[in-house]
């Protein structure tokens, strides 16, 4: 852990479930997701499409559609209170103040019909109690800070008249004005080319540590959680499957699932002609999942025991856990292979 980061956690997710009702039958999209988060630290959470990624941290921020979803269990304690027992009133001093969010798609999340300057200006105004002037004085300045040219000109435009990273800038620029305590990117440069990408990572980066802002990064892409993440959460089938820090899950991952998400990234050494790795199978149907381990049939270690009953969390150092029974004793035959 760097010296950077808090020994105590500024937020503590604790057997977090939440569900979706849908015709089919109950989808468990969070099962049982527990995490801490420090000040200062930025966490990773890594896993492939209907992981349970997006979901987790939708439900920290209470904003899961309901129907058909619906928070069934869990804790999510913030500065030594639940926001699963919070109020209306409550949360809505938290979400954008003290905790905001970076989403994936940022023409949806602006309102094309306002100007930057409205949308910036509204969320100033209303958690930091600015007048206009004082409002429009920082919104100029948070656009300047994110690398937007000639901002006093540019506040006045329409969502319509940026490019899709100047777009990403701005929903930085209105995430961070208000000086907040937790920051969660969502799949912050999604639809964004390489160069802009490598761009956006780095403003998150620098204004995070300027700040002091702890940071959630949900992603797939394992090369921003290598660059700019302290520790990592990796999810599965709606339920966390390791964490640790960066530096040990890329140096010796345990579970078979994480070796697999590695193992699929492209290496610059691997010859031209070798295939490129890729984990075979498809995710699970989340509805009515069987008490096993949900990565079974994906898996080239399968024993028995991996088929009837889920392992619980292994914890293999102060910070490293891994949910998976080639870590946990076995009899004989439970450790027989399929």
């Amino acid at each position: 852990m760097s010296e950077k980061i808090s020994a105590d956690p500024i937020l503590q997710v604790r057997n977090l479930k939440t569900h979706f009702k849908t015709d089919d039958g109950v989808v468990k999209a969070v099962d049982d997701v527990s995490f801490d988060l420090h000040k200062g630290e930025t966490l990773g959470i890594v896993g492939e499409s209907g992981s349970g990624k997006s979901v987790t941290n939708l439900s920290l921020m209470r904003l899961i559609p309901s129907p058909p979803g619906r928070i069934v269990g869990g804790e999510v304690l913030f500065e030594g209170a639940d926001l699963l027992k919070a109020t209306d009133h409550q949360m809505r001093n938290v979400r954008g103040n003290k905790i905001s969010m970076i989403f994936q798609d940022p023409m949806t999340s602006l309102n094309p019909f306002l100007r930057v300057s409205t949308q910036l200006e509204e969320t100033i105004r209303l958690h930091q109690g600015l007048g206009k002037r004082e409002a429009r004085s920082k919104a100029v300045d948070m656009l300047a800070m994110v690398g937007i040219p000639k901002p006093e000109d540019r506040i006045t435009s329409y969502p319509h008249q940026f490019s899709g990273g100047m777009r990403q800038r701005v929903m930085i620029a209105m995430a961070l004005s208000c000086n907040p305590d937790i920051l969660i990117a969502d799949e912050p440069t999604t639809a964004l080319d390489v160069t802009i990408q490598a761009q956006i990572l780095e403003i998150i980066k620098d204004l995070a540590g300027d700040l002091g802002t702890a940071v959630i990064v949900i992603t797939h892409d394992l090369g921003v959680v290598a660059g700019m993440c302290d520790n990592v959460v990796v999810m599965y089938a709606g339920k966390i499957v390791e964490k640790g820090s960066a530096r040990e899950l890329f140096k010796n991952p345990k579970h078979p699932y994480t070796q697999g998400l590695i193992r699929s990234v492209p290496r610059l050494d691997q010859r031209q002609q070798d295939r490129l790795f890729s984990i075979k199978g498809q995710p699970p149907n989340l509805i009515g999942l069987p008490d096993a381990c949900p990565f079974y049939p994906r898996c080239d270690h399968t024993m028995k025991i991996c088929t009837h009953k889920y392992p619980e969390a292994e914890r293999l150092g102060e910070t490293r856990s891994v949910s998976c029974w080639l870590y946990k004793e076995k009899s004989d035959e439970e450790a027989t292979r399929v």
